[in-house]
């Protein structure tokens, strides 16, 4: 099966169709091809009539007579058949490939036809590119529902739309009998009552009817979650096995800092994660932890405190941030008390001048720093540490894989103890999947004092109103954030919706200090603003999403969002999150167009009755699904065909128990009952790439 499962697909549909396949959809094997699932069925038991069709009505079966067929050729191109039922008329319309239409439709013959309406200003009813079969009395239909597949125009007009890319499932599952190999053992199909593998293929492709479909998605479903974390518990027991981590368990730094320089008291969540963290430190094993917690839940004071544990045991630490602003920002914030402590601390970032570059280097190459803050330069190959023991990343899911493996080659001596820190928190079927590998931390709670930050959404024509109420704090002395949307197609449509912004603002407040930051502008000119800002030289600072993540100014007290309805709802938090840092009042204004969609009320409603970061993760990932939540998709890291992290919560939760008890009890997979997890695992893992291997 394995062989079968990964021959090209050249083999099936010929050179070009194969090569529009691999260019359009990234089908490649015939596996590729076979998890190439349906969207959609439209269920063509469910016949209607012209007279019945609304603007609503999704697609729709019809049966009648083309009485007249019509090429045009003035403006564009189209071919035009007039069809009629014994309630009224509509339209066909086709703009591309009609020659073969021409050839294969005769007037005044019955037909059924498929489509979704369209209605025109003027009342008439049109069907878009309709299917159009002859009609046979008395001929019963195989499948009632007919498969929907994904496709682009490209494909459409070289005849893999969704009956072509149906035709070749067809084909290939016609060969798939002889050579499918179960991968789920017989306990486990009994158990959570799954139909065969052959079944569900050919259910989930051109099911027999409704309850076959459910059958088949259940079974799929099922699978694909199970051996995602299979591989999440297997990766981890590698890990643990395999790399052993030094022990730290000198707590004398930790206890001098808590007992005479910690600022303020902890929240009962920054102590569970302290304890949770020194576990893993003074275990023996290699820790990998994602420390998550809300904006301003006060992550970085646990972080510091947890080096205090690795500094005392004479190793040293890193922490990388995405941005050079936050880099500074952490170097700022742990100067400070590793100078109450007589300890070491040096920033590493791109821009570091080649001088200070060569003697940040040499002090860390020799032991002379204790904690180093940088960026992503801290990857590179002349960054030598003495001896690493402790590497925080800040923000994680800035960082691809590929760039946290780099960290392992650190210390050539023992793996360096690893803590992941976020603000943006992830919902829990997220937490078990893409960071399923990881243990998990979550500070819950905000220090004491922190007022809850209001929030308000408002539309334009109340835009006096809200400048009055920012004028209002400025004269309190506070300062404000104007931020604008990043438009990605263009860099240059970034800039101008910027500056004319600025420009609005200057206007709207002509007597103060305006300072503004964008991506055209250099680190330093960045860092000059935002040093302006903080200082509160600049009492409003207009900017882009650059100041999303890290930057605190107690001060600032107004978060201003303009196009609010274009940000994502987790963006639109961590934003919120820049004010209220402070014991003031701090407010968040959501500025929007008045033609908000559904989905665009429903984040501004949210934005407003909720605080919590947790329930706003979970609703965005309703929304927006995991893909783009977190880059996933895009990244291969969370590429799945059939799940629905969303949707498919109480599967997820049954297959990752499974998976954790299968390998509890049989790490290596070789009972005879696990043969085939064994093997179809074993498949899986060669066919994904090596990113498997770092976890």
């Amino acid at each position: 099966m394995d062989h079968f499962f990964s021959r090209d697909i050249t083999l099936l549909t010929g050179p070009d169709k194969a090569q529009l396949l691999k260019d359009e959809l990234g089908i490649h094997t015939y596996e590729d091809l076979l998890k190439h699932y349906p969207f959609r069925y439209e269920d063509r038991n469910n016949q209607s009539t012209v007279a019945a069709l609304t603007p609503t009505t999704p697609g729709v079966q019809l049966q009648g007579y083309i009485k007249s067929l019509q090429k045009i050729d003035k403006g564009k191109k189209r071919l035009v058949a007039l069809f009629e039922d014994n309630t009224g008329q509509l339209e066909l319309i086709w703009f591309h490939n009609f020659s073969w239409i021409i050839k294969k439709i005769k007037p005044n013959v019955c037909y059924r036809v498929w489509g979704k309406p369209v209605f025109l200003p003027n009342g008439q009813k049109q069907l878009i590119h309709p299917e159009v079969v002859f009609y046979v009395e008395n001929q019963e239909q195989k499948n009632s529902l007919v498969p929907l597949y994904h496709s682009t125009e490209k494909l459409k007009r070289n005849h893999l739309d969704t009956k072509g890319i149906a035709y070749f499932q067809k084909k290939l599952l016609s060969q798939l009998n002889t050579v499918i190999e179960e991968t789920l053992p017989d306990y486990l199909l009994a158990r959570y009552q799954l139909i065969s593998l052959k079944g569900a293929l050919h259910n989930i492709h051109f099911p027999s009817d409704p309850a076959a479909l459910k059958q088949a998605q259940r079974r799929l479903k099922f699978e694909e979650l199970f051996y995602l974390q299979l591989k999440l518990f297997k990766v981890r027991g590698v890990r643990v096995e395999k790399q052993t981590g030094k022990v730290f368990n000198n707590v004398s730094l930790l206890h001098t800092f808590y007992h005479n320089h910690l600022p303020f008291h902890l929240t009962n969540g920054q102590k569970e994660a302290i304890r949770e963290i020194y576990r893993d430190l003074s275990s023996g094993k290699q820790m990998n932890r994602l420390l998550q917690g809300d904006v301003g839940s006060g992550k970085t004071i646990v972080a510091f405190l947890a080096m205090l544990v690795v500094i005392a045991s004479k190793a040293q630490v890193a922490i990388m941030a995405p941005t050079e602003i936050l880099a500074k920002q952490h170097l700022e914030r742990f100067h400070i008390f590793a100078q109450q402590l007589n300890l070491n601390i040096a920033l590493l970032t791109g821009s570091t001048k080649k001088k200070e570059r060569e003697h940040v280097l040499y002090r860390l190459k020799v032991g002379l720093l204790h904690i180093i803050v940088g960026t992503h330069a801290l990857l590179s190959d002349e960054v030598v540490f003495h001896e690493l023991g402790f590497f925080i990343i800040d923000e994680q899911h800035r960082f691809g894989v590929a760039q946290r493996a780099g960290l392992l080659t650190k210390n050539q001596v023992y793996a360096p103890h690893i803590l992941i820190m976020t603000a943006t928190p992830i919902p829990r079927t997220l937490a078990m999947t893409f960071y399923g590998d990881l243990d998990l931390s979550t500070i819950y709670e905000l220090p004491a004092g922190r007022q809850p930050i209001k929030t308000h959404h408002y539309y334009e024509n109340a835009r006096l109103k809200v400048f009055q109420f920012v004028r209002e704090q400025l004269l309190l002395g506070r300062q404000v954030y104007i931020v604008y949307p990043l438009i990605e197609a263009s860099a240059a449509l970034d800039y101008s919706n910027l500056m004319a912004g600025y420009e609005s603002v200057s206007r709207a407040f002509p007597n103060v200090p305006i300072g503004i930051i964008h991506g055209k502008m250099d680190s330093a000119a960045k860092d000059m603003e935002m040093k302006r800002f903080e200082k509160n030289e600049t009492h409003i600072l207009v900017t882009t999403t650059v100041i999303e993540v890290g930057v605190n100014v107690p001060n600032a007290t107004i978060m201003l969002i303009e196009s609010a309805e274009r940000f994502g709802l987790s963006q639109l938090h961590q934003l919120r999150g820049r004010v209220g840092r402070g014991s003031a009042q701090s407010y968040c204004i959501l500025m929007t167009d008045y033609r908000l969609n559904k989905a665009g009320k429903e984040r501004m409603e949210t934005m407003v009755k909720t605080n919590n970061g947790f329930e706003i993760a979970e609703l965005d990932l309703k929304l927006r699904g995991p893909g783009d939540l977190m880059g996933l998709q895009q990244s291969g890291v969370l590429n799945l065909k059939i799940a629905d992290l969303s949707k498919d919560t109480a599967t997820l939760e049954v297959a990752r128990k499974l998976a954790k008890h299968i390998i509890q009890q049989d790490p290596p997979l070789q009972h005879p009952a696990n043969l085939p997890i064994c093997k179809e695992y074993a498949r899986l893992l060669a066919a994904a790439g090596e990113w498997n291997k770092i976890g």
